[in-house]
């Protein structure tokens, strides 16, 4: 065989190999924002963007397992890496089939069980700029494992998660939560966690439900924060939510930061209108906050409103 014929046959055997080896296709969704806020007595008015790339892909082995691979840039995510302007976001691997549950395997920005809850009924408003500070959750993050157990009920969705010792954490910490939605309207969850960052250990509890009647949804929730060595928080809030039609929807939330050792609670409420058309969504906002950093006073009271179009595509 001359040297023109191995080289074709060699070429070829190298073709086959690549494509046995591709089991799926990647796909790419994105988003991107603008907005403008003003916030009375502190930072006053300034503009924010935000973009992101979501990759993934997934595809079956013969041995019946789904696999999926998901990865996130972020323009503005660059704390977690360790680089300065660093664009990559969170990353994971997930794999499971109808009979073995599921596990996802996060290499960066994963939730634990507790932490997947931990959203507030209203939506987070007190994570908004004004110096509130929120209730760590249980560990989650890099190298954390989270897995959704096969179906033991219907309506019933049991997760356990578990996030690995490492230099600054000497004990492994865990997580579990459950879900049900079996009547209809209800959702109501309860998840607990470990933290196991040293010096910093605790155990972080999530209370959360809500019921939608006709187009008016009502939701509230609660979690606790307790510290193995420090001041407890908790965090409570509410929600109540009006759908006027398919693309327009108001909603009233209000959270309240509860800190052991603080005479101020640090109180949080927000008026929000949403309109979505196509893949575009325009959303405007009125907040009001008492009691930030726990303070008392007209100095620790801030006003805020906010404009905003985000589009996916």
């Amino acid at each position: 065989m001359n040297t023109f014929k191995k080289l074709g046959l060699t070429a070829l055997a190298g073709s086959l190999a690549v494509s046995s080896a591709v089991a799926g296709e990647m796909s790419v969704t994105g988003s991107a924002s603008i907005g403008v806020k003003n916030t009375s007595n502190a930072t006053g008015k300034s503009w924010t963007m935000g973009n992101q790339l979501t990759f993934s892909g997934s595809g079956e082995t013969d041995g019946g397992l789904n696999v999926s691979l998901s990865f996130v840039i972020d323009q503005g995510d660059d704390a977690t890496t360790g680089l300065a302007n660093s664009p990559y976001d969170s990353h994971s691997v997930s794999v499971g089939s109808d009979s073995m549950g599921t596990l996802v395997f996060s290499g960066e920005g994963g939730s634990s069980a507790q932490s997947a809850l931990d959203t507030t009924a209203a939506g987070d408003i007190w994570d908004n700029g004004f110096g509130i500070s929120s209730p760590a959750a249980s560990e989650a993050g890099n190298n954390s494992m989270l897995y959704t157990l096969p179906s033991l009920m219907d309506d019933l969705t049991i997760k356990a998660s578990y996030s690995p010792s490492g230099a600054e954490k000497p004990d492994s910490a865990k997580s579990y939560s459950a879900t049900y939605t079996g009547v209809e309207g209800l959702s109501v969850s309860y998840g607990t966690g470990e933290s196991n960052t040293k010096g910093s250990e605790a155990d972080t509890t999530t209370i959360k439900g809500s019921y939608a009647f006709g187009s008016i949804t009502v939701a509230a929730s609660q979690t606790e924060h307790d510290l193995s060595s420090g001041n407890d928080d908790t965090v409570s809030s509410y929600n109540l939510a009006y759908t006027v039609s398919d693309d327009l929807s108001i909603s009233y939330g209000t959270e309240t930061h509860e800190t052991a050792g603080s005479s101020t609670d640090e109180e949080v409420d927000a008026i929000t209108v949403s309109y979505t058309s196509g893949g575009m969504t325009i959303s405007a906002a009125s907040v009001e906050a008492t009691g930030v950093d726990h303070v008392a006073g007209s100095t620790a009271e801030h006003e805020r409103w906010k404009l905003s179009a985000s589009f996916a595509f």
